[in-house]
């Protein structure tokens, strides 16, 4: 075994990704039975609990209540996406069923952003913002259905603020508006600024040239939302954007 795969860092930051993506895709807590049995990591099962308790008490991990397994924290899924979490591209299938979505001829502004709204949300199954500098509060939403789908939001109430939420045009745009330091932003639970997307995720992004039309895309989600596919979807459809407008 190389000292790399030794370094306590490296066991944690491995084992972190392990649990954050596991449950990303089951929604089922992670325990270290499930990490033994799977046997990805030359580890006796002591250290891998030992290593699940370091990244509880680091704040990356949390018990949902009396349950054996964890879960991410908003911290977890931050340094997930910070450093643990790999760049993937679309498949030329996926890009190919996205532009075959687009009607020809496309010329409005409008248009084809409300169009891209729909197709960005049936592809990514969350709730998808974009937003026209200089049109006052006009926004195009689409997707807004789906949050009532997500199994961790069975709390009735907390639907409810996010629907309100999304009818909120002005606080949306206030929101999604803000300086962004990168081409992509990810706010993860609180980060917002905003309490009614409590246990959300919203990744924003800009699109359009200087001397022509410029707004952002966003997709807001749970905080297990699926980031490596949503940014890369997300990219993808800021690209195209970009391109129409051109053409």
């Amino acid at each position: 075994m190389s000292l790399k795969r030794l370094d306590p860092q490296y066991r944690k930051e491995k084992i972190l990704a392990y649990v954050v993506s596991h449950y990303i895709q089951d929604i089922v807590p992670v325990s270290s039975n499930q990490i033994v049995e799977e046997q990805l990591f030359a580890l006796s099962p002591a250290t891998i609990r030992n290593v699940l308790a370091e990244l509880e008490d680091d704040g990356f991990l949390t018990h949902p209540h009396t349950s054996a397994g964890r879960v991410p924290t908003q911290d977890g899924y931050r340094y997930y996406v910070d450093h643990l979490m790999e760049e993937i591209n679309l498949l030329a299938a996926e890009k190919q069923r996205i532009m075959a979505e687009y009607s020809q001829g496309i010329l409005e502004l409008e248009v084809l952003l409300e169009k891209t709204s729909e197709i960005l949300s049936q592809e990514t199954q969350y709730p998808s913002i974009i937003s026209i500098d200089g049109y006052g509060d006009k926004i195009f939403c689409r997707g807004i259905s789906f949050v009532a789908g997500y199994p961790e939001f069975h709390n009735f109430q907390k639907i409810e603020c996010l629907l309100r939420l999304l009818e909120q045009k002005e606080r949306i745009l206030e929101i999604i508006n803000r300086d962004l330091e990168k081409k992509i932003h990810i706010y993860i639970g609180d980060e917002a600024g905003c309490s009614d997307m409590d246990g959300c995720s919203l990744i924003v992004s800009r699109y359009g040239k200087k001397d022509g039309p410029q707004g952002r895309v966003a997709l807001l989600g749970p905080t297990r939302m699926n980031y490596e596919k949503t940014i890369s979807t997300l990219e993808y459809f800021t690209e195209l954007i970009d391109e129409m407008l051109v053409g």
